[in-house]
């Protein structure tokens, strides 16, 4: 494979502020709960509003398997034949080659598009992308859009007219009955709503898949000017694609995701029409002109397009939650935690990780100490509190902080600006968007394995939402992980130490020279107060 660092490193070098794919979530839930008691009597007078539709007579349909004679196939299967019982990984640190990757997938697909996501926001991005999508239903290709319906707020009349395609069906996962406002969805059924899909996977013909943090919108995929994601995907061909199809096949099929046309209006028959006015418009304007000239300048692209792209061959096992955790049925084997575990056994030598929330239930805090106090060297970057959007989340890892440090775990947390001449602001109080932040989930262990997802280190990811990744056994990328901790995370993250006085202290390096902060840089005493009053409530199970 090329030498391309794989990891965040290039997103951290120049890394702006960014949203948070659920920060108004896991805020709305946090305030929601601790509001909860006063609205119990508005709840009980509106349950009989948000029934969900019957099931009953849904379509059935698979993934197709008999797809080596398409296009992609033709190119794709030799070359994996030369490799068996391997895939080839392509990281997709770079935000725009994330998106060109997506719609070059689009356009080529032949037979299939199976695609899932948590986020698709209304935007250039995710306009365009609906365009490459309905494009592809228009050439025949069968399109199935399974979408979390926490976040499509504004999307009911665009996806109810796709789903009017002949050839797109979309189903909405946990859907709200109550269209709007969704908060009183959560009055009435918070403890299925709180539950969420957090996949992301996007597959062609069951021969090439994208898979990792990214959502759809905007500030994903480098679109705006002020926003960039510290963000990765990796793409991937040969078997573990046929996994994920599969794993699509459960989710399409689950008891959590509802046909479009049983929780929306039918669709306005011009809205099509007026989608495809839209991409156009947009492809006129001098951003994505130059959003789109930007990508094909990109070598990435090239290769792409040329079908010249170098890669890593290893062993690949998806690993993801069984899709009934969405209602809380899944048995503790079909979770993806004890599933990274069993792929993963019990770490000897090295863990390298990076999750932009960090958050240690009890057993998690002793697994990670114990294996530090075994003498493995544990090294996680995550989200400073000056660079988190979400506050009340850091309060859940800040708590930890001292247990961790005192074993010999090394953490970091990455700062607002990694650029020394941006100017530093005090951070606002909870539900500020302001922080630039991380949004990889990968790790590395022992030099030999990799893992690259959607699932961060938190209870929710563990108890609530449904995750994927692929756990890649391949030396070469787990060592571009480590290199990122070796050069790139020291310069642009603050290392925190306890001090001789047990206090905790945060190392900036800075023109070659080391800056000691003796409270969390970058924030204010109420903030830091607020932090600390919150890691005192019983609320980690949310966060």
């Amino acid at each position: 494979m090329k030498n391309r660092n794989f990891g965040p490193a290039t997103a951290i070098r120049s890394v702006r502020p960014i949203f948070p794919d659920d920060v108004a979530y896991r805020y709305a839930m946090f305030r929601l709960v601790t509001l909860g008691p006063m609205l119990c009597l508005l709840a009980a007078l509106l349950a009989g509003c948000s029934s969900l539709p019957s099931l009953a007579n849904r379509s059935t349909s698979t993934a197709y398997f008999d797809t080596n004679g398409t296009r992609l196939g033709k190119v794709l299967v030799p070359v994996a034949a030369a490799h068996p019982g391997k895939s080839g990984i392509y990281p997709l640190q770079d935000a725009r080659d994330a998106f060109a990757a997506r719609v070059h997938l689009a356009q080529i697909a032949e037979r299939s598009l199976d695609i899932q996501y948590y986020i698709w926001r209304k935007d250039m991005t995710g306009i365009l992308l609906f365009n490459a999508v309905r494009a592809a239903a228009d050439r025949g290709v069968r399109v199935r859009l399974l979408l979390d319906d926490n976040n499509t707020s504004g999307l009911d009349s665009i996806l109810a007219a796709l789903d009017a395609h002949p050839n797109i069906e979309i189903r909405l996962f946990n859907p709200f009955m109550i269209r709007s406002p969704r908060w009183i969805g959560y009055l009435t059924d918070f403890f299925r709503l709180n539950r969420r899909m957090h996949n992301k996977s996007f597959t062609a013909d069951n021969q090439a898949t994208i898979i990792g943090g990214r959502n759809v919108g905007d500030e994903y995929f480098g679109a705006k000017d002020d926003v960039l994601f510290a963000d990765l995907d990796v793409m991937a061909v040969g078997p573990v694609v046929t996994d994920v199809s599969r794993e699509f096949d459960r989710y399409w099929a689950s008891a959590s995701s509802y046909p479009v046309d049983r929780i929306l209006p039918p669709a306005d028959s011009s809205m099509m029409a007026e989608l495809a006015s839209s991409a156009a418009s947009l492809e006129r304007s001098p951003a994505t002109v130059a959003y789109t000239e930007a990508l094909r300048e990109s070598p990435f692209v090239r290769e792409l397009v040329q079908g010249r792209l170098q890669l890593e061959w290893a062993a690949t096992q998806m690993v993801s939650d069984d899709p009934a955790k969405g209602l809380a049925l899944a048995e503790p084997n079909g979770l993806l935690p004890q599933k990274l575990k069993a792929g993963i056994g019990d770490p000897t030598a090295a863990v390298d990780l990076v999750s932009p929330y960090f958050v240690l239930s009890a057993p998690s805090l002793a697994l990670f100490t114990g294996l530090a106090k075994q003498g493995v060297k544990i090294r996680v970057l995550t989200n400073s509190l000056e660079a988190t959007d979400v506050a009340a989340v850091h309060a859940g890892y800040a708590k930890r902080r001292e247990a961790l440090l005192e074993t010999g775990v090394t953490l970091y947390e990455l700062r607002r600006l990694s650029s020394a001449a941006a100017p530093r602001r005090p951070r606002g109080r909870l539900g500020s968007s302001s922080a630039s932040s991380l949004h990889a989930k990968t790790f590395a262990v022992d030099h030999a394995r990799a893992f690259v997802g959607s699932f961060n280190f938190d209870p929710r990811s563990a108890k609530l939402n449904t995750e994927m990744g692929f756990l890649i056994d391949s030396p070469a990328l787990a060592q571009r992980i480590e290199t990122v901790f070796d050069t790139r995370v020291p310069e642009d993250a603050y290392e925190v130490r306890l001090a001789k006085n047990g206090q905790l202290v945060w190392i900036e390096r800075e023109d070659g020279r080391m800056v000691q902060h003796d409270t969390e840089p970058g924030t204010g005493f109420w903030l830091r107060a607020e932090i600390w009053f919150l890691s005192l409530l019983p609320i980690e199970w949310l966060l």
